[in-house]
This record gives C-alpha cells, structure tokens and sequence, in this order.
C-alpha cells in the first residue's frame, strides 16, 4: 500500500466579493488539486465548527464537495497517492460544469428527469457521442505526429498527443507509434458500432488512450458547448449525460496504468520489480501495451492502419 509523503494545507483563504462564493472556491481547489505533479500528496483541509469564519466555512464545504475522508473533528483530508488528483477533483467538476456554464445539459426540458437514475448506465447516448468525437480528434493529432515524428525521441513534457503519454513511451520507434495511434481509432469504431455497450479497454494501450478521451472529452463538453449542442441534438436526454468522473469509475477494471505517471516509481513496469509482483500487475512495460488482455478478445491483427 502507498502512503502520501507530503501534505498541502490548505487552512487559510483570502478572497473577495464577488468571487467569496462556493462554487468558485470549490472550483479553485478543484483545480490546485489537479495541479499536483507529486502525487503522493495528502491535502489537508479544515472541517466547518460552529464558530468557523466565512473562510474557513468555505474551505471544509469545498472538501465535502470534493468527497474528502474526514480524519478528525477539526480537519479533511484528500488522499492524491498514486495517481489520484484527477478523481478527487472530478466530481466536483462535473458538477460546477453543469451548475455554471451549462445547466441545460443537467436539467434540460427534455430530460425525463433532472439525476440519473441510480442504475442507468454511466455511458448514455450523449456521453458515448461526446467520447466518440474525442476519440477522433486524438486520432486525428496521433497520426499527424506519427508523420512528423517518424523513430525521433521526446523529449519530456513534450506536447501532442504522445507527450501525455508515460515517460517510458518517449524512445518509442514510429512503428509503436503506429499501433498507439490506432487505439483511438480502434475505440471510436467501438463507440460507433457498439453504441453505449462498446468502451471495454482490450490491453493497456487502451487504457491510456481512454484515460485520453475522457480528459478531452471533458475539456469538451466545458469549452465546447455549441459543437456538444450540435453533435447530440435528436439523441436522448438525461441526467447523467457527460459523467467523466463517473466514466473513469466505471470503463475501467483498474488504474493501474496511470501509476507510470509517478516518477516515485520509476521502474514498477519491470515484470521482475517487486511492486509489479505484489500488485499482480499485466503487461505495464512499453513493449507489452498492445497484448490484449484475454486473447479470446483480441483485436483483428490484419485489420491495418489508419495513413
């Protein structure tokens, strides 16, 4: 088990009317949390007492939006290890997505009702659509830089589509780049022929790219609404349309593969690595990403390639 190593307090809080509302400081720490490049971070916040300043009342309400463990009487914690700082700030959000900038996609005339219902499925028709749209544009980007890039090394923080990519991926050779490219293209037919039944990550490229399209896919719905608005009209409404926290929930048997990110464990992709075995990890290393997971459900490998 992985235990944060640092801790970021965040008890105090200077800001003025008219931004001394919840959703916008919810929103700021939110985005601090996801700011996170150490993720072996605890964040610490403090927990609302009746005799708490305005400040204080904003900050322990900002947790409890951000589904924070409560560690005491006094104070809140946001557990980032391994990974995390994507998902602790994602619920809110969703929400404050909905609530500020487009409460119509929530709470539309249309929707039969304004919360999904507790079984429906978290990938309605809109998300898939959304999803699908996302898929395409990383394609689109991914096979561009094959192009440019040919066998050429990153450097890191490198930008495009194989700069998001774990730091093990930087010396891959064009031909991986090729097959990397391809996830997205194998997942958007998924999404267009199998509809809201066909996001299942066969192997850990996958993986990565889905990790891919929900963040661009959430970019999206944020900074895109007109093209969303266009691209689902005449699809059904619903109240859980453009759940990405919940995707990320829901589209995957584990994160596993997002641990490349932490440099704190450089290394845990090496099947013969101590972390690797404990953990029963599959096919983490650069060169094993495309073996599918269950060879009963392989890709066709003389399906080719997009150029």
């Amino acid at each position: 088990m992985e235990y944060p190593g640092n801790f970021l307090i965040l008890d105090q809080l200077d800001i003025q009317a008219p931004f001394d509302e919840q959703t916008i400081v919810t929103a700021v720490i939110a985005e601090v949390i996801d700011r996170l490049t150490d993720t072996h971070y605890a964040v610490v916040l403090p927990c609302a007492q009746p005799d708490a300043d305005t400040s204080t009342c904003l900050l322990a309400h900002a947790a409890v939006e951000l589904a924070a463990d409560p560690y005491d009487d006094d104070l809140q914690l946001i557990d980032t290890c391994l990974a995390k700082p994507e998902h602790a700030a994602a619920h809110a959000r969703s929400r404050l997505a909905s609530r500020i900038q487009h409460p119509h996609w929530h709470l539309d005339d249309e929707d039969e009702e304004a919360w999904p219902d507790e079984e429906e499925d978290v990938l309605t028709s809109r998300t898939a659509a959304v999803l699908r749209l996302a898929a395409e544009e990383l394609s689109t980007l991914a096979w561009q830089e094959v192009t440019a890039l040919g066998d050429e090394p990153l450097p890191r923080r490198a930008g495009g589509v194989f700069g998001q990519l774990p730091p093990i991926t930087l010396r891959r050779n064009g031909q991986w780049r090729q097959q990397m490219a391809r996830t997205f293209d194998d997942l958007s037919t998924d999404l267009r022929e199998e509809g809201r039944a066909g996001v299942e990550p066969r192997c850990t490229a996958e993986e990565i790219a889905l990790h891919l399209m929900i963040r661009q896919a959430r970019s999206i719905t944020v900074n895109r609404p007109n093209a969303v608005a266009k691209l689902v009209a005449g699809l059904p409404g619903s109240g859980a349309a453009y759940d990405w926290d919940g995707c990320l929930s829901d589209l995957f048997e584990d994160h596993d593969v997002l641990m490349l990110f932490d440099a704190k464990l450089d290394g845990m992709e090496d099947p013969d690595s101590e972390v690797h075995q404990a953990m029963g990890m599959v096919n983490l290393a650069a060169d094993d990403w495309f073996e599918p997971f269950r060879p009963d459900h392989a890709r066709d490998p003389d399906r080719g390639f997009r150029l």
